[in-house]
C-alpha cells in the first residue's frame, strides 16, 4: 500500500547510480531528489523534509556512516536506508545501531529496491498510522469457551518474539491462527510469507531460503517480518539441516551477497496434531528451535456451538470477496450442521458454504441442500443417545461404549486405522484385535479410501 507522493532523497557519489535510482523511483510515483556528496545532502535536507533517504556509505569527504551519525545526534535522522557496493557486516550493524532502517547492496536489483523502499516508508510511520496501512485482520470467529481460551493464548504469546508451532488437524485453521498472531505482534506491518514444507525440493532449498541472485529468498523477503511454514513435517532433511544451522548461528548470507545478515525473522509453523511428540524422523534440534511455544488448534467438532456463527461469517465473506449471491441457512440446516462431525474441519465448512452459494437458487438454504453436500458416512452415531448404558451390566455397557467410540473415531480418521491408533493411543496390532472383537468392519473403510 503506497502513501501519496512520498519524498525521497538519493545520496550517492556515482552519477550513474543517482540517475538510475531517480528514474526507477520516479516511474513508481515517488518524488525524487539527488545529492552527490554529504555537503549537498546537508544543504538539500535543511530546505526540505524527506520521507526517506537512500544514503551511500562510501563517498569522498564525509562518508555515509558519519553523516548518518551526525543526523542521528542532531535529532534530524528520519527514515534512512544505507547503500553500499563494498559493505561488511560491521558496517551494516553500525548503521542499524545509529538508526538506519535497512541496508541494501549495490548493484541493487529492481525487486529488492522497491520492496525495501516500500517497507521503510511504512516502518517510518507512527504506530497508529502503520495500523491503518494494514489489511483488515478478522479475529477468529466464535463465542465458545474453546475459542475464547485459544484467542487469549494467542494474544499472550503474540507480543513475544519466540518461534511458535501451531499443531492441529488438516483444515482446522493453523494458518488462520498464525495470521491472527502476526496481526497482534510487533511485526504486524512487516511481510508475512507462507511456505509449504511439502512443496520444498531438497535440491533447491538453499535458493528457496537464501535466494538465487535474481530473486530474494524467504528469509530476505520476510526480513523483520514472519515466515509461516505449513506442513513442516514434510520439509526435506537437507532443508531441515540448513535451516537448523541458520537458526543456531542467528545470521545468514543471501545468494551472491558478500554481506551476512542478522536473522530478524519470526518463524511460525504448522504441523499435524501430536507431531511435536512423535517426530522421530525430524531433526530434534530444528524442532526445538521452532517449538519454543506450541499452540494447539482444536478441530471444529470441539466447538460445534460456533457453527452457526461460522456459517454467517463465511457467507458474508464470500459474498463480499467473490461477489457470490447472498443466501442464508435455515434453522433446520443450521441445526443439522451443529450435529455434523466436520472431518475436514473449518476448511470443509468454508468449501461447503461456497458450493451452496454458487449452486443454490432460493435465498434460504434448506436441510435437503445441506444433506446433499455432507460427506457420506460422516455422521455422528446416535446410539449413545438411544442406548441406556446405566441399565446394562458393566461388561455389556463397556462393549457398547467401546464399539460406538471406535466407530465414531474411525469415521473422523477417514477409515485409516493407522491414524486411529495414534488418535486413541493404542498399539496397532492390539487395535486390530479390538476392532475384530467388536465387529467393526475396518476393511470396508480401507477399501473405500
Amino acid at each position: 500500500m503506497r502513501m501519496n507522493n512520498p519524498q525521497i532523497l538519493v545520496v550517492d557519489d556515482e552519477s550513474n547510480i543517482r540517475f538510475l535510482l531517480e528514474e526507477i523511483l520516479s516511474e513508481e510515483g515517488y518524488d525524487v531528489q539527488t545529492a552527490e556528496d554529504a555537503v549537498t545532502a546537508r544543504s538539500i535536507k535543511k530546505k526540505q523534509n524527506f520521507d526517506l533517504i537512500l544514503l551511500d556509505i562510501w563517498m569522498p569527504g564525509t562518508d555515509g556512516i558519519s553523516l548518518l551519525k551526525e543526523w542521528s545526534e542532531a535529532g534530524e535522522l528520519g527514515a534512512v536506508v544505507m547503500m553500499s557496493g563494498h559493505g561488511t557486516v560491521d558496517a551494516a550493524i553500525e548503521a542499524t545501531r545509529l538508526g538506519a532502517l535497512d541496508f541494501i547492496e549495490k548493484p541493487v536489483s529492481l525487486t529488492k529496491l522497491l520492496r525495501t523502499v516500500e517497507k521503510a516508508l511504512i516502518q517510518s510511520q507512527p504506530s497508529e498510522q502503520r495500523r491503518k496501512l494494514l489489511p483488515p485482520m478478522v479475529a477468529s470467529v466464535g463465542k465458545s469457551e474453546v475459542m475464547r481460551v485459544l484467542r487469549e493464548q494467542v494474544s499472550r504469546v503474540a507480543h513475544h518474539d519466540a518461534h511458535t508451532l501451531f499443531s492441529g488437524e488438516p483444515g482446522s485453521g493453523r494458518e488462520a491462527f498464525a495470521r491472527y498472531l502476526a496481526s497482534l505482534s510487533s511485526r504486524a506491518i512487516e511481510s508475512f510469507i507462507v511456505a509449504m514444507g511439502s512443496g520444498m525440493d531438497s535440491a533447491d532449498s538453499t535458493s528457496l531460503f537464501l535466494g538465487n541472485g535474481r530473486e530474494p529468498g524467504l528469509l530476505e523477503q520476510a526480513d523483520k517480518g514472519i515466515v509461516f511454514i505449513n506442513d513442516l513435517q514434510d520439509m526435506p532433511r537437507t532443508t531441515q539441516q540448513m535451516l537448523s544451522r541458520i537458526l543456531e548461528q542467528g545470521r545468514y548470507r543471501p545468494a551472491d551477497s558478500t554481506i551476512e545478515r542478522l536473522l530478524d525473522v519470526r518463524i511460525l509453523s504448522g504441523v499435524p496434531s501430536g507431531f511435536e511428540h512423535k517426530s522421530n524422523e525430524f531433526r530434534k534440534e530444528l524442532l526445538s528451535h521452532l517449538s519454543i511455544i506450541v499452540i494447539h488448534v482444536p478441530p471444529l467438532r470441539a466447538y460445534l456451538e460456533d457453527v452457526p456463527e461460522l456459517l454467517r461469517y463465511h457467507v458474508d465473506f464470500l459474498v463480499d470477496s467473490e461477489n457470490l449471491p447472498y443466501r442464508k441457512f435455515g434453522v433446520a440446516a443450521q441445526n443439522r450442521l451443529r450435529n455434523y462431525p466436520w472431518p475436514g474441519n473449518v476448511r470443509e465448512l468454508k468449501n461447503m458454504v461456497s458450493r451452496l452459494l454458487i449452486l443454490g437458487a432460493e435465498e434460504e438454504i434448506s436441510l435437503d441442500e445441506v444433506e446433499s453436500q455432507l460427506t457420506p458416512g460422516a455422521q455422528l452415531d446416535e446410539s449413545f443417545i438411544r442406548q441406556d448404558l446405566l441399565s446394562m451390566p458393566l461388561r455389556e455397557a463397556r462393549e457398547h461404549f467401546e464399539r460406538d467410540y471406535l466407530r465414531q473415531q474411525l469415521i473422523l480418521c477417514n477409515g485409516k486405522v493407522g491414524q486411529l491408533a495414534k488418535r486413541v493411543g493404542m498399539e496397532r496390532t492390539h487395535l486390530y484385535r479390538k476392532l475384530r472383537s467388536l465387529g467393526i468392519n475396518f476393511r470396508q473403510a480401507d477399501a473405500d479410501k
